[in-house]
């Protein structure tokens, strides 16, 4: 049976992360083992949990510093991949996953031989969409966060198929996509093994959609699967959506990753983009520019 690890970081989020870790102990276990692995990642009050689990047994890696989503996932995926790991699936803390989850990413696998990375279809949690005036109570829960994912590569720009539409079963297509979303992507030990693990130049943001840009240069193939479904709460470590550490690491992240991946005049087009930033964004887009001109990476000058 191929092993699963499940990877998790926890940042200042303890009710967050053990929810999460309440729901992966009703997932569904068939023909698969099943094994979690948390990184408290410099969290202020070190993270503890209990071996109450019926279908794992978590095991928590402190960091004593703050590595980010791609350094602290680094650290799990390394130990998931020394300890046999077929499978690694990265989430985040802040969301709720079906009782199916597992099984129906793992069938995209089976069907696909040149599959390399998996992501389900997800939703906004309850009380957590971006627009919350504009649904009746019975939608709220049904509201898409992702659907797949579409790359716009004259802008370099990244969005989320389905995105603010209520599910009415439009997107039950399995199908491949241009990127995984990192809140929920499976990803065969081969990528890792030909590709490598997250850029930890990025800190926060695009380190998904960069692993899944080199995993196609590896000739894998990127699939979104509907039958797969979680609940997320919508940017619930990082002060949610527009904060200052979006602007700052959406701003310096997104230069360079095109730079990296886009088409040469799509290059020419952020960096004229990245000059008016510097004259008329906001305070942590300017500051955002003007590290990734510096080749200030990692965790950068945001506080």
């Amino acid at each position: 049976m191929p092993n699963v690890f499940v990877t998790l970081i926890n940042y200042n989020g303890e009710k967050d992360t053990l929810d999460c870790l309440e729901s992966l102990d009703k997932l569904l276990i068939k023909d698969f083992n099943l094994n979690v692995i948390i990184v408290d990642n410099a969290s202020k009050e070190k993270f503890e949990v209990k071996d109450t689990y019926k279908n794992f047994k978590p095991e928590v890696i402190r960091s004593e510093q703050n590595l980010g989503f791609s350094g602290g996932h680094n650290l799990a995926i390394k130990k998931a991949l020394k300890l046999g790991a077929d499978y690694v699936v990265i989430l985040n803390n802040d969301v709720l996953v079906g009782s199916d989850l597992v099984v129906n990413l793992l069938k995209t696998f089976k069907q696909y031989e040149a599959c390399g990375i998996v992501s389900p279809k997800i939703y906004f949690a309850k009380g957590h969409e971006f627009h919350k005036d504009r649904y009746k109570e019975e939608n709220l829960g049904k509201v898409i966060w992702y659907a797949g994912g579409k790359m716009d590569w004259n802008n370099v720009l990244a969005s989320h198929i389905g995105v603010d539409e209520v599910d009415n079963g439009q997107f039950e297509k399995q199908q491949q996509t241009d990127f995984a979303s990192g809140c929920c992507m499976m990803i065969k030990r081969q990528v890792f093994e030909k590709t490598g693990v997250f850029d930890e130049n990025y800190f926060l943001y695009f380190e998904d959609n960069d692993l899944c840009q080199r995993a196609k240069q590896k000739k894998f193939e990127i699939y979104f699967e509907p039958s797969a479904k979680l609940w997320h709460l919508n940017a619930g470590s990082v002060g949610g959506s527009g904060s200052m550490m979006q602007d700052y690491y959406i701003s310096r992240n997104r230069l360079y990753f095109g730079f990296k991946f886009a088409p040469i005049r799509s290059q020419l087009a952020i960096f004229r983009e990245s000059f008016k930033l510097l004259m008329v964004g906001r305070k942590w887009q300017k500051i955002g520019v003007k590290d990734y001109y510096l080749r200030k990476f990692g965790k950068g000058s945001f506080i």
